[in-house]
């Protein structure tokens, strides 16, 4: 139980929440402690009857059961996969832009699923996670099952067509990968590479707010695991050739661009996709 205990507490903080609440919702559902007509996203009874819940729990629950177990536990390893690599990579030291991403992703995929009655939410915003890490590393070599290697920015429709064979459905898978592409077309493309306007920024409110939690968390961490940790978010930090922004010293905002994925080689990882092994 140690091993689980250390294992747990290693995942970063934001996506360690997420993934236990992605794991409680539907446990307490499943044992039958509160009614899983209560977790899905009814547009009638969130809008009319005021269960404002409703968004909240539709994003962590999922109904799983014999025909359903597979994709659950699926979509569980890529949200502890791809959310890890994001919050230790691209958003390392950046919190509050990590939460605002998935903030601004959720909102995004709450208003297409009161649009188009999509009762639950887990797999897009998943997906729209998956889909930005894709893009951010589009150039890296990636392996999935079988065998098959191709470019990681493909990564999420090839998993949009996995999904549709073991589960029958696409249409969550697609909607966070619009969704995801709309962060990051807003967020890098649109004002980086085509010189536009920048769309979306962080809330000084979530600045303010998560600087001082993450210095709390990141001292919890084991010094160990933290030096083990800050290695691989180098190696995956460098893996991508798009400029992304941190924060200097003094605050400010900054822009740099990393090496290209051509530059700095290739990863060749095993199935079922992607590991957290560097070279």
């Amino acid at each position: 139980m140690s091993d689980i205990g250390d294992w747990f507490r290693s995942i970063p903080a934001i996506t360690r929440y997420w993934f236990a609440a992605t794991v409680a919702v539907p446990l307490v559902g499943k044992l039958g402690l509160i009614s899983p007509a209560y977790f899905f996203l009814w547009p009638e009874a969130f809008l009319y009857r005021f269960q404002i819940w409703r968004p909240i729990t539709a994003t962590f629950y999922f109904p799983v059961g014999p025909g359903t177990g597979f994709l659950y536990l699926v979509n569980l390893y890529f949200l502890y996969q791809y959310s890890t690599r994001l919050e230790t990579g691209a958003f390392d030291g950046r919190p509050a832009d990590y939460l605002f991403m998935l903030l601004f992703n959720w909102i995004c995929i709450v208003i297409t699923g009161l649009a188009m009655d999509m009762q639950l939410l887990m797999i897009p915003l998943i997906m729209s996670v998956l889909y930005v890490w894709a893009q951010l590393n589009r150039d890296m070599i990636v392996s999935f099952w079988f065998g098959t290697r191709f470019k990681a920015c493909y990564l999420p429709w090839v998993i949009l067509g996995f999904n549709y064979i073991i589960g029958g459905s696409v249409i969550n898978e697609l909607i966070g990968n619009l969704v995801g592409h709309l962060y990051f077309f807003l967020m890098f493309r649109y004002p980086m590479d085509l010189g536009g306007r920048n769309f979306l920024s962080t809330p000084q409110f979530l600045i303010s707010e998560c600087h001082p939690m993450w210095r709390f968390l990141y001292r919890a961490v084991n010094t160990k695991q933290a030096k083990d940790l800050s290695g691989l978010q180098l190696h995956l930090d460098f893996r991508t050739d798009r400029p992304r922004r941190v924060v200097s010293k003094t605050g400010h905002w900054q822009q740099h661009r990393h090496p290209s994925a051509s530059q700095m080689g290739t990863q060749n990882l095993p199935a079922p996709c992607e590991s957290l092994q560097g070279n």
